[in-house]
């Protein structure tokens, strides 16, 4: 157990600033974000010349060093030295939160194990922001990230968001999203769905309505751009735990009872009739095509 007072007392090593970028519009940088980015020892940037950039338009004059997917591993030791050393180090990413489906978790876990103070500031993330403009439910929601680029293995991770009832929250690239949705329609149903692009620039845009609305409106379109899907949780009932045969037909019913328990064509059909309370004729007449 170790309890981190963020801004009491004095730290012993240096501190690690997660600080969050614009996703587009500049203007969406924060004040206290541009005066840490000023007043830190180093600047570990997913894309050196991205942040650069960022530098110079807000007169940032730190040093800036690579830290991204490929080198997370040997720079990230350098990193965490440079802490325990004293130096103060803020984390960005190219654009938004480091370490919401960009570099950064590891750097910060392998902080916390040597108990560096590690202060994370609020500011942008596309996630957040396409669902507070979603129209979808937002007291309660999955951020799941980017899927599998495989198709397979995508099929598998959709397959275990099906049953959830929050919204989900999914990111993807534009050379993969008709697949994606595709697959989302046939797995999920024609659920409602919201997909955001180009947030806070020139050409942002929502595209509201169902799944199978929103593949026709792409046919259409060029498709340009990261986009963040959010869409509508499961809203389909759950059968009572009493009546689970309810998602069953009388013949899948029927035959149940005579694959799992070994009951004779005669004693299925009484059982049946008992579960759904209706006369054994019925489900006779059902079972046998009558």
């Amino acid at each position: 157990m170790w309890a981190q007072s963020s801004f009491k007392g004095i730290a012993t090593t240096g501190i690690l600033y997660i600080v969050p970028t614009p996703i587009g519009n500049l203007e969406d940088m924060t004040v206290r974000a541009v005066k840490i980015l000023q007043e830190v020892d180093l600047i570990a940037a997913e894309d050196t010349r991205v942040t650069r950039k960022l530098c110079n338009y807000f007169n940032i004059d730190t040093p800036v060093s690579s830290y991204h997917e490929h080198n997370k591993i040997i720079s990230g030791n350098k990193l965490i030295s440079m802490l325990l050393e004293g130096k103060n180090i803020a984390i960005v990413s190219d654009a938004g939160t480091p370490g919401i489906s960009d570099p950064g978790y590891e750097i910060v876990r392998d902080a916390v194990n040597e108990q560096i103070h590690v202060v994370s500031l609020p500011g942008c993330n596309a996630a957040i922001t396409a669902l507070s403009a979603s129209g979808l439910p937002t007291d309660n929601f999955i951020f799941f990230g980017f899927l599998s680029r495989n198709k397979k293995d995508k099929r598998i991770e959709l397959e275990s968001l099906k049953t959830a009832k929050q919204t989900i929250i999914l990111y993807e690239s534009p050379h993969r999203l008709k697949e994606t949705l595709s697959l989302m329609c046939e797995i999920f149903g024609n659920r409602r769905v919201t997909l955001a692009r180009e947030l806070t620039k020139i050409y942002e845009e929502y595209i509201r309505g169902t799944i199978s609305e929103a593949i026709e409106y792409l046919a259409k379109e060029s498709i340009k751009g990261e986009f963040c899907l959010i869409i509508e949780g499961n809203t389909s009932e759950e059968p009572h735990e009493d009546y689970w045969w309810e998602v069953l037909t009388v013949i899948e019913h029927v035959k149940h009872y005579q694959d799992k328990e070994q009951l004779s064509n005669k004693d299925a059909i009484k059982k049946v009739a008992m579960d759904r309370d209706i006369p054994k004729r019925e489900v006779y007449s059902e079972y046998h095509g009558l």
